[in-house]
């Protein structure tokens, strides 16, 4: 399971590193987030988002510092310095609901899941540049391994144990 995660990270990082370069870029980042969110992103977030985790102060991530903003949302910040743990909560709670509105179909906050075909298609969106895309039975497998309540799909409930890594 660890290394299957390793996989996984590595698979991201690679979709972020547009360039191939071993370092993603604020513009890298930026791009990314925008596709992803389907809404635009200023450089100036990014720029924050990266400076919080950049931890040799070169202005790029490697793939560790990359891991760290996975971690930060996790933890409750890109140090792992814990300050106020209901202010930490609330930010990892925000950071982990906009995630899930990526993939998830619409729905409001109690309707919104994760749908194989919903995952399928956030996924091709961020791995365009892959030349196998990936398809709706493996999607239903990825969501299967975190569908506590076996209905095919993944609540935010689900998809907060599938991110702090709880199962």
């Amino acid at each position: 399971m660890v290394a299957e995660a390793v996989v996984q990270a590595s698979s991201v990082f690679a979709t972020f590193d547009k360039d191939g370069d071993g370092k993603v870029s604020a513009a890298e980042l930026r791009g990314s987030m925008t596709a992803a969110l389907g809404e635009d992103v200023s450089e100036e977030e990014a720029a924050a988002i990266l400076a919080t985790v950049d931890a040799d102060g070169d202005g790029l991530l490697d793939q560790e510092e990359f891991s760290k903003l996975g971690a930060a949302a996790s933890h409750g910040g890109a140090d792992g310095v814990a300050g106020d743990e209901a202010d930490d909560d609330e930010v990892r709670r925000r950071c982990l609901k906009e995630a899930f509105a990526m993939y998830a179909t619409e729905g409001g906050d109690e309707g919104a899941r994760i749908t194989p075909a919903s995952l399928m298609r956030m996924l091709r969106k961020l791995l365009e540049s892959w030349t196998e895309k990936m398809e709706l039975e493996e999607c239903r497998a990825m969501i299967c391994r975190f569908d506590l309540d076996g209905d095919g799909v993944l609540s935010f409930d689900e998809f907060l144990v599938m991110m702090m890594g709880n199962v």
